[in-house]
């Protein structure tokens, strides 16, 4: 960071490649943390773990069951850095858990001048750097709140899309981790629910995983995306034919297995933070764009669930929210697509994921967020110089104050 500085040139820090949109790029200094990724202290009676930055939330998993430990909620991706994942407000589902980010005890970096700081407690600057969209430093070390590690039952069910909505909200309440996705033009959603159990896990064949995990949910999916994307008027029959493999599984795993999927076909995606209650009616409305204006896609939409919390840029800052994902198959149409759909959630003041695709500015999103000064502030200390500026930033946080001359 020093030298960069002394050179005039900007940084960034590039994590896993998960992000669909250019946070992470520059034209200057780019670096890769994927050998930080030591457990530098593990106190199993408090829970408390640091842990290199650069360490890969699936890596992560697997060294806290080694420890007994476990994370209290995960995403359905695990190749993210921890880093990369907290910065981005990556989140798993479930009405009471709050996003990746919310776990953090404590944050070492490197500021914009090449010093260690160490971000701890109550203080703001750990509240504006738990989602700082790299902005802010070179995330080195992150203390966790870990748990006991727990034992999930996963249920995977299809369920009619109408009879689903309308009792979403229990649905919601009786399951711990509740979440559904819909393929366009179908009326049958598959729900998956997760719950704690204290049954031991069962280890499941392994021809019958590779088949559901690998041949059904990656192979065949391709399969019927890129069929889609040579015939695009065939979508629909496609997303039809989709909708009658979906079949009810059951599972009973370790957390971090019952979280995470193994995800192969290539995509890009858009994902909003919308109020809770205005879910459900969200998604029924990109259905209906889908449907009205005949979008040639074959990939669903996602709901998921996640809790309040107070990290500054947070798509969750202080409401319940509801995730509202839509997707695109790699190398057709998108943008369109996903300029209506944005359309529709700035209509409910949704928040965009900072990990995904999304067309908002410094402009559109400053009245979003309650503590967006307070954000800046963080950066005009942690940056002064604007080291870590790069296309993104200025255009969804402003050019920093010594660009602007204030």
């Amino acid at each position: 960071m020093r030298r960069a500085r002394d050179r005039g040139r900007s940084v960034k820090v590039a994590g896993a490649g998960h992000s669909f949109n250019e946070a992470a790029l520059t034209d200057g200094v780019m670096l890769v943390l994927d050998r930080l990724t030591r457990v530098i202290d593990a106190d199993r009676a408090s829970g408390l773990v640091k842990v290199e930055a650069g360490i890969s939330l699936r890596e992560l998993n697997r060294r806290l069951d080694e420890l007994g430990l476990a994370m209290e909620n995960l995403g359905d991706i695990d190749v993210q850095t921890l880093a990369g994942a907290i910065s981005t407000a990556t989140h798993g589902t479930g009405a009471a858990y709050r996003n990746i980010s919310a776990q953090v005890e404590a944050i070492e970096l490197v500021d914009g001048a090449g010093e260690v700081r160490e971000l701890a407690g109550d203080e703001d600057l750990l509240r504006a750097a738990r989602v700082g969209l790299g902005a802010l430093g070179v995330i080195t070390a992150v203390t966790l709140r870990t748990l006991r590690a727990f034992t999930v039952r996963r249920v995977d069910e299809p369920r009619p899309l109408a009879e689903l909505l309308v009792s979403l909200e229990e649905l919601c309440e009786r399951n711990e981790h509740f979440e559904f996705f819909v393929f366009p033009h179908a009326e049958t959603a598959l729900a998956i629910a997760r719950n704690r159990t204290d049954e031991p896990p069962r280890r499941r064949g392994r021809l019958a995983a590779w088949a559901n995990d690998i041949l059904l949910e990656n192979y065949v999916l391709e399969l019927l995306a890129r069929t889609g994307r040579r015939f695009p008027a065939g979508n629909r029959d496609l997303a039809g034919l989709a909708t009658r493999l979906l079949s009810r599984t059951e599972r009973v795993a370790r957390s971090h297995q019952a979280f995470a999927s193994e995800r192969r076909v290539r995509f890009t995606e858009m994902e909003y933070a919308l109020p809770r209650e205005r879910g459900a009616e969200a998604v029924r409305r990109v259905l209906d764009l889908i449907a009205e204006r005949d979008v040639a896609v074959f990939f669903p939409i996602e709901f998921r669930l996640v809790a309040p919390d107070d990290a500054f840029l947070s798509p969750a800052y202080q409401r319940p929210t509801a995730y509202v994902a839509v997707h695109q198959f790699e190398r057709m149409p998108w943008r369109d697509y996903f300029e209506a759909v944005e359309e529709i959630m700035r209509g409910y003041g949704g928040r965009p994921h900072w990990g995904k695709r999304h067309f908002q500015t410094a402009a559109t999103l400053s009245d979003l967020y309650p503590r967006w000064e307070d954000f800046q502030r963080a950066r005009a200390e942690l940056d002064p110089a604007g080291a870590f500026r790069n296309a993104y930033t200025d255009r969804v946080l402003g050019p920093p104050a010594a660009a602007t001359g204030t």
